[in-house]
């Protein structure tokens, strides 16, 4: 079967009689067998999927079928799927099922996607290399030697490895865009509300957001035109009105936009060359298209990395207390009371990198420190976010490099938490502000490896970011 790269191409297929969504399934089971090394599912519902795929044939020949028919997806291992196992790739839930379904992912169902599997990602969403699971890491399908990138690595390699047409993963800090980026594909981070969070696993509250792994700017429109809205289950979300994203993909003719690119981020020693002349030959050709493009300050890009850290730090600190092994998940053999019990469960249970966000987090919220870390990293948010909106009154987009580097090696980092940390310094700005961003691949390296382009904008524009995403994206195929 051949590989498709949007639900726009399968569904001509499926109406031209050359493919069913039977077929679909079959195809990418196998696929995923076949490439069973890049470890990319936990868990594939072989027998589910199938059910699913008849159910959605015999809809599609009735004309009854929903928006997503067609589209087979894989949800990353931190969203409940009732009745299906839920782990955050970690041994402290093992053996834990889910007893409810996420809210985005009973609105995929709703619209007849078929879920394929549970995929690998770091632990609890803690990581940028998906080095930190408990069942080992995802590989980078083009160069097995490499991260995929992290949180959503497993979520990611599906995609690129056409072991699915499309992934839900979540995105903390860049863990749909940075995987995205290292694996050549799209990565979508929306606005923080626009989608519920009920039945994502915490890592840090004030930041997770569901994001979309996709091979196509249509596709990941019409997930999050699927997913997004209000729900009673979550407090949080926004009641705003969903647009019609998918409808939405084409900007005006003639248009010109103003598009602000932070020159602190291609002064940044940590930046590879390769990745700084790809993202720089691409604000050439939008200037050349006639499209103002000017270099702007931001004076704190040195403290977006520490800020993040420190609050999202504290909130999994906070998240994580109730996993225990006194109602559910693992609980080790080796206890001898109700004090070994809660010591002995965690620390066997929770890997290193976890471990260590949580005792950073504790050290930053204890009475001693409080005011010095977690209020003042309260303070820096709130000025990175105004800084970042100013921005975005003057400019439709801020462009910058999605990573300071393409996908770098396992192990290489392994002694060295604070450089896989930094790793995040161009895609935590988006999270700390709130802001809709997205990863899209603009070209390779001279080792072949992926390297992506970051859009910014304003809260709740993302038609207009997945517009000139897809825009971007033309004038590179024409071009090339």
């Amino acid at each position: 079967m051949k590989q498709y790269n949007s639900l726009s191409e399968i569904r001509a297929d499926i109406a031209n009689g050359q493919v069913t969504c039977r077929q679909l399934v079959e195809h990418y089971l196998h696929n995923i067998k076949e490439q069973e090394k890049l470890n990319a599912f936990l868990e594939t519902f072989d027998e589910e999927a199938y059910a699913q795929a008849d159910t959605v044939d015999q809809k599609l020949a009735d004309g009854s079928a929903g928006k997503l028919a067609g589209m087979v997806i894989g949800i990353k291992d931190v969203l409940a799927y009732k009745g299906h196992s839920l782990q955050a790739s970690s041994k402290i839930l093992d053996g834990f099922k889910s007893l409810y379904t996420a809210t985005a992912v009973e609105r995929l169902l709703a619209e007849d996607a078929i879920i394929i599997g549970r995929q690998n990602c770091d632990e609890f969403a803690m990581g940028g290399s998906n080095e930190n699971s408990a069942f080992g890491p995802a590989l980078n399908a083009d160069d097995h030697t490499r991260v995929p990138g992290g949180s959503s690595g497993g979520s990611a390699v599906a995609v690129q490895a056409d072991l699915c047409l499309a992934s839900i993963g979540s995105d903390t800090g860049g863990s749909v865009r940075q995987p995205a980026s290292f694996c050549g594909i799209v990565g979508l981070k929306p606005t923080y509300s626009r989608i519920s969070r009920f039945g994502l696993i915490a890592y840090a509250s004030s930041f997770d957001q569901i994001g979309i792994i996709a091979k196509s700017v249509e596709d990941a429109a019409l997930l999050l035109e699927v997913m997004a809205g209000n729900d009673e289950l979550d407090s949080t979300v926004s009641r705003r009105e969903v647009p019609v994203y998918s409808q939405q993909l084409a900007i005006e003719e003639g248009k010109k936009y103003r598009i602000g690119y932070i020159r602190d981020c291609f002064e940044s020693e940590g930046l590879d060359a390769e990745v700084k002349e790809s993202i720089l030959s691409v604000k050439d050709m939008l200037r050349e298209a006639g499209h103002t493009v000017e270099a702007v300050e931001f004076p704190y890009l040195d403290y977006i990395v520490p800020t993040y850290y420190i609050l999202t730090t504290a909130e999994a600190s906070s998240n994580l207390g109730r996993y225990d092994g006194v109602k559910y998940g693992f609980r080790s053999p080796n206890v001898t009371d109700l004090n070994s019990l809660y010591k002995k469960t965690r620390s066997e249970g929770f890997g290193e990198e976890v471990k260590r966000r949580i005792m950073l987090g504790t050290f930053v919220l204890s009475a001693d420190y409080y005011d010095a870390y977690y209020t003042k990293a309260q303070k820096v948010r709130r000025l990175i976010k105004e800084k970042t909106d100013e921005l975005l009154q003057s400019y439709d987009f801020l462009i910058l490099p999605t990573a300071p580097t393409t996908a770098f090696k396992f192990g290489e980092n392994a002694t060295n938490p604070v450089a896989v940390y930094l790793e995040d310094i161009f895609t935590v700005q988006a999270s700390l502000a709130g802001v809709p961003a997205i990863s899209i691949p603009v070209g390779r390296d001279s080792k072949g490896l992926s390297i992506g382009l970051q859009l910014m904008t304003r809260s709740f524009e993302e038609s207009a970011l997945l517009s000139f995403s897809n825009y971007i994206l033309d004038k590179i195929t024409v071009e090339a």
